[in-house]
């Protein structure tokens, strides 16, 4: 018995430096950003001025603004594209239906320095100007395939026919598809939404190579400050690590709340 307690240790450890690997960089970079300094490895004592810094930065906030943007757009408008086109593709024949697939899940299998290239290529053969709009272009063409492919399997564990029983039952084909597929897909969608904002939002190397006229997100604007030394990265890498846990926890927290509620109220 005693000798069995190490091996079923083993896997709880082994979690735990994993754990400990992925984490631990980002608890180091929480803490120096509120260091006193501007060293990035010698604490020097607590001190709130690299955030001051950041939000009196006008490129920092101009960065952050023009991510936040893009992001927000490119999110709703993909959304948008691939629930329509995965809830097209479900009803179409498998030539097409295998075709169109095949087609959009290129900018996922392709490199993202291939379709960074092939995109900045596009723009410059159609002479358009490189700037805030290419990018939003761009977000929105890599976003839609994952939009689609989260939202596919959703549909195929629905009921073929439930559009056709409501359209039976008196409701418009625009009735059928708001109020009876719509709400089926809706986990699928949120979750091809949250997936849409979070590629958009890390994006770097398709950005820099579509964006121009000094429009920068926030990737980019990271990507420039590495080269010297510069502890407001710390302070908005915090801020974004902040707001994105809250808004996981709020994501995964608010069905649990919905469900208990049912649950109460049957």
């Amino acid at each position: 018995m005693v000798g069995s307690k190490p091996a079923k240790m083993l896997p709880f450890f082994l979690i735990g430096i994993t754990l400990l690997f992925f984490y631990l960089p980002i608890l180091i970079m929480i803490v120096f950003s509120f260091n006193g300094s501007r060293s990035l490895t010698n604490w020097a004592g607590f001190s709130t001025q690299w955030y001051t810094q950041l939000f009196n930065s006008r490129d920092m906030m101009a960065a952050v603004m023009t991510t936040v943007s893009i992001a927000l757009i490119s999110t709703v408008i993909s959304t948008f594209v691939g629930t329509i086109t995965a809830i097209g593709l479900s009803k179409s024949n498998k030539v097409i239906k295998e075709t169109v697939l095949m087609i959009s899940n290129l900018p996922i299998l392709n490199p993202e320095i291939v379709t960074a290239i092939g995109l900045m290529l596009l723009f410059s053969a159609f002479a358009i100007r490189r700037g805030f709009a290419t990018m939003l272009l761009a977000h929105i063409a890599f976003s839609i395939p994952y939009v689609i492919l989260t939202i596919l399997p959703k549909l195929r564990t629905l009921d073929p026919n439930l559009a056709e029983a409501a359209m039976d039952l008196g409701a418009t084909p625009w009735q059928a598809l708001i109020k009876v597929l719509v709400p089926q897909i809706t986990p699928g969608i949120v979750a091809g939404a949250l997936i849409a904002f979070t590629m958009s939002f890390d994006d770097f190397v398709i950005s820099y190579f579509v964006t121009g006229n000094g429009v920068k997100n926030i990737s980019i604007l990271v990507y420039t400050m590495s080269k010297r030394i510069n502890p407001t990265i710390n302070a908005l890498s915090t801020i974004l690590v902040v707001i994105i846990t809250i808004a996981l926890v709020l994501v995964n927290a608010l069905p649990m709340l919905r469900k208990k509620e049912r649950i109460a109220i049957e």
